[in-house]
């Protein structure tokens, strides 16, 4: 398995852990109401469980299992170390950005890098994909 691929998982797995550990803290406020303020943690605990989770691990598998035709074993990773560091940043952008209170423009920015990030990676997995039958 690449490095990108196994760090790419690491983070998914953080975000997974923080995602829950905010849900908990929201069900718990929500059973028995000890902070009204825990309900900021909302637009971050979906952020980092959609994005941060679902959206990294993807990426990280197709990086690691979409075949390989041309252009060394791994392609050109510089592309999709891009499109790691732009999809951590705006995840952590949107997630926090409502958090800490920071103007709409970060979560908008957020939300640039995310589809940044997959503008990056389909840069850089598209001469993996083929057609069904062509070798």
């Amino acid at each position: 398995m690449p490095a990108l691929t196994r760090r790419a998982v690491q983070a998914a797995l953080i975000y997974l852990v923080v995602g829950f550990t905010f849900g908990q803290l929201l069900l718990m406020n929500k059973g028995v109401p000890f902070y009204p303020a825990t309900w900021r943690l909302l637009p971050a605990h979906i952020e980092f469980l959609f994005i941060g989770w679902m959206a990294q691990l993807a990426l990280a598998v197709a990086h690691w299992i979409i075949p390989r035709f041309r252009g060394g074993r791994f392609g050109r990773q510089r592309l999709a170390q891009a499109a790691f560091l732009l999809l951590n940043g705006g995840v952590l952008l949107a997630g926090l950005g409502p958090l800490l209170g920071a103007p709409a423009g970060v979560h908008l920015a957020g939300r640039v890098l995310e589809a940044a990030a997959v503008l990056a990676f389909a840069v850089y997995i598209w001469p993996r994909i083929r057609p069904l039958g062509n070798r």
